[in-house]
């Protein structure tokens, strides 16, 4: 039973950490938008660099790009809460049931890796070249959450047995 509620547990956790940053960038909305601008028009990356056809400098993608995070974001926060109370449900049943319960759970991070790895760490990393600003650069915050998201999924994973 530990491993189960650890399971719970730590999904629950994820779901609190996801929940407050779509709340956060919700509620100040200008904070992280300036982040998501900035990288986007790759106006802090190395000067004269070679990709910066790359560059987004239209306003309205920014904040389409900005609400595209915002929304997965939201919806990792909702997978993973109904994940955790599918798993709290099921933390009684058999094994079989347990592992079949795990599925709002596994989507839900797998989607904030999408975010928090993808997002940041491949789109915004290297296609926009984040790692070029010292100012506006995300990854190693992007690298602790999907790091984190990526231990519990591997956990969570684990089969259960009865």
């Amino acid at each position: 039973m530990a491993n189960r509620y650890a399971k719970i547990i730590l999904t629950l956790a994820l779901a609190a950490f996801a929940t407050l940053v779509a709340f956060n960038n919700i509620t100040d909305y200008g904070s992280n938008f300036a982040f998501v601008s900035h990288v986007l028009s790759m106006d802090t990356t190395f000067p004269d660099n070679a990709a910066m056809y790359r560059s987004i400098t239209t306003p309205w993608l920014w904040h389409g790009a900005y609400g595209l995070i915002i929304l997965g974001e939201a919806l990792t926060a909702l997978l993973l809460a109904r994940g955790a109370w599918s798993l709290w449900r099921a933390r009684h049943a058999t094994g079989v049931e347990f592992n079949r319960s795990k599925a709002s759970a596994i989507t839900g991070l797998t989607l904030g890796f999408m975010v928090w790895f993808f997002g940041f760490m491949v789109v915004g990393g290297e296609w926009f070249l984040m790692w070029q600003s010292h100012q506006w650069n995300g990854q190693e915050a992007a690298f602790k959450f999907y790091m984190a998201i990526l231990g519990v999924l591997i956990f969570l994973n684990q089969a259960d047995s009865d």
